[in-house]
């Protein structure tokens, strides 16, 4: 069986102006699941997040350069955040 690695967009819930956060994972859903919980990075703690956003990776180093580009795309993380 093929393992993949999803780069993510979250979208912060119920707030006027919400954030959003780019990561990785290998298991999204479990991933926000730790992230909603409060036990995942230190800049999501103490939000509730919601999924917008997945792309998915036969290569770590594919899915690695695909989350600097899309840190760095304010525009898309603006659109996919509703502002």
């Amino acid at each position: 069986m093929a393992s993949f690695t999803f780069v993510y967009v979250l979208r912060e819930r119920d707030v006027p102006r919400p954030r959003t956060y780019v990561g990785w994972s290998t298991d999204v859903e479990a991933r926000l699941m730790t992230h909603n919980s409060g036990k995942g990075a230190k800049t999501t703690r103490g939000r509730q997040w919601q999924l917008v956003y997945v792309e998915r990776f036969r290569t770590f180093g594919d899915a690695m350069s695909r989350e600097w580009h899309l840190k760095r795309d304010r525009k898309l993380r603006k659109m996919l955040a509703g502002g």
